[in-house]
């Protein structure tokens, strides 16, 4: 195949499309959701992951991610620095696209991915602590992964598939906040009442856009997959709030703004492992199973565990993915992704699924403990405790949300 120019302007949308998900969607989200005096700190974590992190990916990341497999386990440094790239040079793992956009277009996936975990630690953390987590976790479990599944590794070999990060983004980022909030440890004051919903309005709504080049992007052309994952995407993602609104409005006899949002960024992350693979019927099953399951975690698992995930990055997120995940064995349609499911006689799919969950998810587990403890180390995780209550704008950054007016 050659380099085909509506591809490529495709994924250049996409690339951006998914940029936009993180600045200034997931920043504004997660910002909207934490209190008053850290929602800037909450806003800077996201933007220093997404910039630490993208930079690493061009210094090895993307080499580590999908340089030529060594032992099925993670990629050479042949391209180190993008050395021996040239501008027209196709890309290997999709020789349709420009070499130097499918490097752009996957850098916002592994940069996203490391963002998302924040939400998991808000008003706590030290920010030096997560610079460091950031680069350590990227380059230690993050791109393994990646390579395991989209870059050859023996997971790819195994046939276990992952159409746009249920795995790769959601399941990592999910425990990995699991396994830091309660290495972390509870806020001193747990009940939080949001800093701005409407901002949180917002980043859903810039999330739900930007899901259109995380999903739709990963055919990595533009054709009839790509228009395909965008629909159920968009199916999932209403259906998701929906049913979400729906349950809190039966058991609690309130339907919240927040309970709608929160269903739909799980009907998101629940299709992204299946929307290249499942049709419009399987999108609506999905959408209700990820409102469904992704309630009862963030609403009764959490609170029975007692972990303080601050913005339910597992329940949501880790959950969400690794359900889409196995969903995805029972709902493909041979006529979509040319992979068939449970529903259309193949049973064997099921097989590689439930080992690519469980290998991606003791890894994460392992090395997010190992990470955290290093880093505990060497900064310590938390920041004191009447910094924490003052807030960390202000001692952290010097910065207030909101500044009195100058008075004449």
């Amino acid at each position: 195949m050659s380099i085909n120019p509506a591809d490529n302007v495709w994924i250049l949308i996409s690339t951006a499309l998914v940029l936009l998900m993180s600045i200034p969607g997931l920043a504004v989200f997660y910002g909207g959701l934490t209190r008053t005096r850290s929602v800037l700190n909450t806003i800077m974590m996201v933007f220093s992951a997404f910039g630490l992190v993208s930079l690493i990916w061009i210094l090895y990341g993307y080499s580590l991610s999908f340089g030529s497999d060594i032992g099925g386990v993670i990629g050479n440094l042949q391209y180190f620095l993008l050395s021996g790239i040239k501008l027209t040079d196709p890309a290997p793992s999709s020789d349709n696209l420009y070499h130097y956009l499918f490097i752009f277009f996957q850098m916002t996936f592994a940069a996203i991915t490391v963002a998302l975990m924040a939400g998991a630690f808000i008003e706590r953390m030290k920010f030096s602590a997560w610079l460091i987590i950031t680069v350590l976790w990227g380059t230690f479990v993050y791109f393994p992964v990646a390579h395991w599944i989209w870059g050859g590794g023996w997971l790819s070999n195994l046939g276990t598939l992952d159409f746009a990060g249920g795995l790769v983004v959601h399941e990592t980022s999910g425990l990995g906040a699991l396994v830091g909030a309660i290495l972390l440890g509870k806020r001193k004051e747990p009940i939080m009442l949001p800093a701005n919903l409407s901002l949180v309005a917002i980043g859903t709504g810039l999330l739900w856009f930007g899901w259109f080049g995380f999903n739709g992007g990963s055919a990595l052309a533009i054709n009839q997959v790509a228009v395909s994952a965008a629909f159920v995407t968009t199916i999932a993602a209403f259906i998701g709030g929906l049913t979400w609104m729906f349950a809190e409005w039966i058991l609690f006899k309130k339907p919240t703004s927040l309970g709608m949002f929160t269903g739909i960024i799980a009907g998101l992350a629940t299709i992204t492992p299946a929307a290249g693979f499942v049709d419009v019927g399987a999108a609506i099953i999905i959408g209700l199973l990820a409102g469904i399951v992704c309630f009862i975690a963030v609403v009764y698992i959490k609170n029975r565990f007692g972990y303080d995930d601050s913005l339910d990055v597992f329940g949501v997120h880790g959950v969400g993915g690794m359900l889409g995940a196995f969903l995805l064995a029972i709902f493909a349609k041979p006529e979509i992704g040319d992979v068939a499911g449970i529903l259309y006689g193949n049973f064997s799919q099921v097989i590689p699924q439930i080992v690519g969950i469980l290998a991606v998810g003791i890894y994460t587990i392992v090395l997010t403990f190992i990470i955290f403890k290093l880093v505990d180390g060497i900064t310590g995780l938390r920041v004191a405790q009447d910094e924490e209550i003052e807030g960390l704008d202000e001692r952290t950054h010097g910065e207030r949300l909101m500044n009195e007016p100058i008075k004449y």
